[in-house]
């Protein structure tokens, strides 16, 4: 498959300046040259990182029609702008959940993606603190859930995966966690009932606990700048299951792993989401709601917040654009819940255009992996400046000063889905 098939680039994603920012140093500016937007990125880390690290990330379900349908609907939304209004102020801060953001999008969670780059969820938390953007920590990460929240501190969300065996023991425990580690929201991931085929890394071979066989081998040391993370921060691994494990070897905790996708995995029901939100002291968002009925239910079960996401096209290739039902779930709850958007976000523009449509912020994924993967421990904090960047050109193009102002943007939205 031509790999401009599998992900659309953002074509008409703000160019970067071309004159020297004040303050810029030559480095930085040669970095803007080489890496104006995510694409670019993506282009670069797939040369700079392991063929399995690569198709891990940048791979979906099926023939990754999932993965374009994303890009394509994001990229058939057009803003009209208006001028004459702008004063040139820019105010991107925004408030979700009682709580101040510098800019509205934040970091979404991400299963291991220490195989994308090592010590990736280090650098994320890392990246959002100093930026003072959302950064949501996930249950299969190489870091434990205490160790995150050093690092992303009053930043931190934590995401939860269903472990139901033994009446949620070790799901409850999860949670207790990470409100002791002062984890500010909880995501509840709805829409993983299984996992299902990603045929790019069934072809890599890639199963957990990861191993280095001979084809991975000759495979990492022909990528050296990812084999000296590798030996800095060391295999991705189940860290927050750790403590669950007697005697707990990378072997033991994949067991246990399995075990929980085996006898615990599989969607949340309905009674249990109670559960979960009773539990919790602070906000609670579920992340995977695409209908507007599943986003009326969570509310009246007292719910705070919605993300409306297809997995990015991870799980079943066949579904809507996140982007298409986002208007519907909006006008269903918008007043009642905080709804945030997820899926297919490459750019400060696809970022407007899901503020434009009624969410309160976007959640970026992969765009965070490229970064890393093109430029080490760097590239969080520079996809954040590119989406900054972004977000204020466009902000100021169409006609709008603040956040607050986004839901006036007038436009047009061919794919909206109809209810």
């Amino acid at each position: 498959m031509d790999d401009r098939t599998r992900v659309v680039p953002p074509s008409n994603a703000p160019a970067a300046p071309m004159t020297r920012p004040a303050g810029a140093s030559a480095k930085a500016m040669s970095r803007r040259r080489r890496f104006p937007t995510v694409y670019y990125l993506r282009r670069y880390a797939r040369w700079r990182i392991p063929r399995f690290g690569f198709d891990a990330t940048d791979g979906g379900a099926g023939t990754d029609g999932g993965i374009a349908r994303n890009a394509a609907s994001l990229d058939a939304i057009e803003l009209m702008p208006r001028y004459g209004v702008d004063d040139g102020s820019c105010h991107m801060e925004t408030e979700l959940f009682g709580r101040r953001y510098s800019a509205p999008f934040g970091v979404a969670p991400m299963g291991m993606p220490g195989i994308v780059w090592p010590g990736a969820e280090k650098y994320l938390a890392q990246a959002a603190q100093r930026a003072r953007v959302p950064y949501t920590a996930g249950t299969v990460a190489s870091s434990t859930v205490e160790e995150l929240a050093a690092l992303a501190g009053d930043m931190l969300w934590f995401q939860l995966y269903r472990i139901a065996h033994e009446d949620h023991r070790y799901g409850f425990d999860l949670v207790k966690r990470a409100q002791a580690a002062g984890a500010h929201a909880l995501v509840i991931t709805m829409d993983v009932p299984l996992r299902t085929k990603r045929p790019r890394e069934v072809r890599r071979g890639l199963v957990l606990p990861f191993r280095l066989d001979a084809r991975t081998v000759i495979d990492v040391l022909s990528h050296p700048a990812w084999l000296v993370a590798y030996r800095e921060h060391g295999l991705a691994r189940f860290a927050n299951y750790t403590g669950y494990v007697d005697n707990p070897t990378p072997e033991r905790v994949a067991a246990f792993s399995q075990r929980s996708d085996q006898v615990g995995g599989g969607s949340f029901s309905w009674d249990e989401v109670k559960r979960y939100r009773d539990l919790w002291r602070g906000p609670v968002v579920l992340k995977g709601i695409m209908h507007p009925q599943d986003a009326a239910k969570a509310v009246s079960l007292g719910i705070d917040g919605i993300q409306v996401s297809n997995h990015g096209g991870r799980q079943v290739e066949g579904l809507p654009a996140s982007i298409d039902v986002l208007p519907a779930i909006v006008a269903e709850v918008g007043d009642k819940a905080t709804v945030l958007f997820d899926s297919g976000v490459r750019s400060g523009l696809d970022i407007v255009r899901a503020l434009a449509l009624g969410a309160k912020a976007a959640f970026a994924g992969k765009a965070f992996l490229y970064g890393l993967g093109a430029l080490g421990g760097e590239g969080a904090d520079y996809v954040i400046e590119l989406f900054r960047e972004e977000v204020r050109d466009t902000m100021r193009q169409v006609g709008i000063n603040s956040i607050t102002q986004a839901r006036s943007i007038e436009l047009r939205h061919p794919g909206a889905w109809r209810f």
